[in-house]
């Protein structure tokens, strides 16, 4: 039985650095992500997008490994985001998907590797709905105080504030779609393909990831109004200030030929 266990740790990961610090030589690397083969049937996967997945690592070793982690890590989640998966490896039975266990006929690194990967997508999405939810709940509760005072009740700047923390989280999610991808080694093996393509469905991978982009689309229409609506503001202000520096000069016209006439 192996258990894997995936942790979202932060938002970024250097992996080069890691990779550069950490004693031991990985079994696949890219600039993306490292896979380490490690003893006593241990595994260690780690991913750029700020997510480390273990393979029957104590906890001891898993805290000491996830501190060391944070030493390169951009933006740490605060959270607690955590997906787990027991594998049972049995040569009598057929490949099994169950909620959150898996049963699996044979065993190598490429399919540890599979599971692993499947299993670090799903934590990263459960992190990228929950910023995606915190992001459209904002938009939400100024769609509202508009529909029900016809204005939003915000200052320019805390509005842009918002809008710019807005876009840094959708960008950041979008930056990382690419970890919905399946390994290019699920197109060489009918059985790695069966593999992914079941812990997709188990995770649910697809129809969250859609989910997700569906609420991004809303997000992203959402922050149009409010550009547009902060653009309307600022350029009615500034049409108030026009107006009124005329209104000024006007006056100074008038006071001027008056006292000008009776000199």
């Amino acid at each position: 039985m192996l258990k894997v266990e995936a942790f979202q740790v932060a938002e970024q990961i250097n992996i080069k650095s890691f990779r550069a610090e950490f004693t031991g030589e990985p079994y696949l690397a890219t600039n993306y992500e490292v896979f380490y083969v490690l003893e006593h049937g241990k595994y260690l996967y780690v991913l750029n997008y700020g997510v480390v997945v273990f393979v029957d690592h104590s906890e001891i070793e898993k805290s000491d490994l996830i501190r060391f982690l944070k030493n390169f890590c951009e933006r740490p989640v605060r959270e607690d985001f955590k997906e787990d998966l027991l594998v049972e490896v049995n040569s009598q039975k057929k490949l099994t998907f169950n909620y959150t266990s898996l049963i699996v006929p044979e065993i190598n690194e490429h399919a540890v590797r599979v599971i692993m990967l499947n299993t670090a997508q799903s934590v990263a999405l459960e992190t990228y709905e929950s910023l995606g939810d915190d992001i459209l709940e904002g938009t939400k509760r100024f769609a509202e105080e508009l529909e029900k005072a016809g204005k939003v009740k915000i200052s320019p700047k805390n509005l842009l504030r918002f809008i710019g923390r807005t876009i840094n989280v959708k960008n950041s999610i979008i930056d990382n779609l690419y970890v919905f991808n399946s390994p290019d080694v699920v197109w060489e093996s009918e059985y790695l393909s069966k593999l992914d393509h079941g812990l997709r469905e188990m995770f649910d991978i697809n129809t969250r990831f859609r989910a997700l982009d569906y609420e991004l689309r809303v997000v992203q229409d959402n922050l149009e109004l409010f550009t547009d609506l902060l653009q309307n503001r600022e350029s009615t202000r500034l049409e108030w200030i026009v107006i009124g520096l005329i209104f000024v000069e006007v006056l100074n016209l008038i006071f001027g030929k008056i006292f000008g006439s009776g000199h």
